[in-house]
C-alpha cells in the first residue's frame, strides 16, 4: 500500500514517456496495394491520353526543311582586313571605315537576315504573304498549298481574319516578320569551322527549298549593294582629302587607301557570292522534319500514366485522413 502511495505521489519514468505520434509515412507495401487496387483508373486514364495524343499527331501537318552550308566569301574582307591593320589609326581620323575583315561582315550579314527591314523587303519581293500565313498543309498530290478557309479565300483572294486591336483582317508587317523569324527561319554558326547553316522550314519542300535559295541570293546582293555604297562615299571623301593636302606621306597614304578602296569597289561590282559562298546547296527535302509523332505518342502515354497514378494516390491520401 505504502508503495502504491509513494508511486502514485512521485511518478515513476514510465508516466514520462510521450506517446508515439500517428505516422504520415505511406507504407510501400500499402502503397503498391493501392495502385493495384486501381489499376483499372490507370488503364483507362493511360488508354485515353494515348488516343488522344495519337489523334492529335496525325492531326498535324508534315513540316520540311530545307538547308544550305555557307562559308564567308573572301571578297567580304580581302585587302580591307589588311589596310585596316596597317592604317585604320589615320582611316578613323579621316572618318573612312574600312571593315573589319572577312568574320565581322559575314557576323553582320547573319544579323541582317533577320532583321525587321530585310524579312520584310524579302516577302514583299517574293510575295510571301499569303504561303507564309494562310497556308496549313500541302497536297502532296496536286503539289499546292492547303489553305486555311477560315482566315483566307483563295479564290477570292481576300483575308477573312476579324480584326484585334491594331491588327486588321490581312496580316501586318510585324505578324509577317514574327511568323518568319519564330517559325520558319533558322540560322546558325558554327565558331570553330567558321561556316553558316540556313535553313527554312515550311508545310511544302518546293518553297522551303526555293526560300532558301532566294535568301542567300538576296543576302548576297543587300551586302553588295550596301558596300558599294559605302566604298563609293569612302572614295568621294578621300578624293576630296587628296585635293586638300600638300604634305607628301599623307598623299601617299590617302592614295594606299583610294587603291584598297577601288579594289574593294571593283570585287564589290563583280562578286556575286559577295558575302556567303555556297558550299552545299538546297535540296527539296524528301522526308519531314517535324512533328515527330511517335514522340508526342510516347508523351502522351506518359502523361496518362502518372496522371492516372496521381489519381489513385489522391484518393489513397483522402482515405488515410477520414
Amino acid at each position: 500500500m505504502e508503495n502504491n502511495h509513494l508511486s502514485a505521489k512521485y511518478p515513476t519514468d514510465a508516466h514520462f514517456q510521450p506517446q508515439a505520434p500517428a505516422s504520415d509515412e505511406i507504407d510501400l507495401r500499402e502503397l503498391f496495394s493501392a495502385l493495384w487496387k486501381g489499376k483499372w483508373i490507370i488503364i483507362v486514364t493511360t488508354f485515353l491520353f494515348t488516343v488522344a495524343g495519337v489523334f492529335y499527331a496525325l492531326s498535324l501537318p508534315n513540316i520540311y526543311k530545307a538547308d544550305a552550308l555557307l562559308a564567308p566569301a573572301e571578297s567580304s574582307g580581302g585587302g580591307l582586313s589588311k589596310m585596316a591593320a596597317q592604317f585604320g589609326g589615320l582611316a578613323s581620323l579621316a572618318g573612312v571605315s574600312l571593315g573589319g575583315g572577312e568574320a565581322s561582315q559575314t557576323d553582320l550579314a547573319a544579323e541582317v537576315i533577320k532583321s525587321r527591314q530585310f524579312v520584310n523587303a524579302f516577302i514583299a519581293k517574293h510575295e510571301l504573304m499569303v504561303p507564309l500565313m494562310a497556308a496549313k498543309g500541302w497536297d502532296l498530290s496536286k503539289n499546292e498549298l492547303i489553305f486555311d478557309e477560315e482566315i483566307y479565300n483563295a479564290e477570292t483572294k481576300t483575308w477573312l481574319r476579324e480584326p484585334k486591336g491594331l491588327r486588321g483582317s490581312e496580316p501586318s508587317k510585324q505578324e509577317m516578320y514574327e511568323a518568319f523569324v519564330k517559325q520558319v527561319l533558322t540560322v546558325g554558326s558554327d565558331k570553330k569551322s567558321g561556316f553558316y547553316t540556313l535553313s527554312i522550314e515550311h508545310y511544302s519542300p518546293y518553297l522551303a527549298k526555293q526560300w532558301t535559295d532566294w535568301l542567300i541570293a538576296d543576302i548576297n546582293k543587300v551586302m553588295r549593294e550596301r558596300t558599294i555604297k559605302e566604298t563609293t562615299q569612302n572614295l568621294v571623301y578621300l578624293e576630296n582629302q587628296l585635293e586638300k593636302t600638300a604634305i607628301a606621306d599623307m598623299q601617299s597614304t590617302f592614295y594606299s587607301l583610294i587603291e584598297e578602296q577601288t579594289k574593294s569597289l571593283m570585287l564589290a561590282e563583280v562578286q556575286d557570292e559577295f558575302v556567303f559562298k555556297v558550299i552545299d546547296r538546297p535540296v527539296v527535302p524528301e522526308m519531314k522534319a517535324e512533328p515527330k509523332r511517335a514522340l508526342i505518342c510516347v508523351l502522351a502515354t506518359l502523361l496518362g500514366g502518372m496522371i492516372g497514378m496521381g489519381v489513385v494516390l489522391v484518393r489513397l491520401a483522402f482515405k488515410q485522413k477520414a
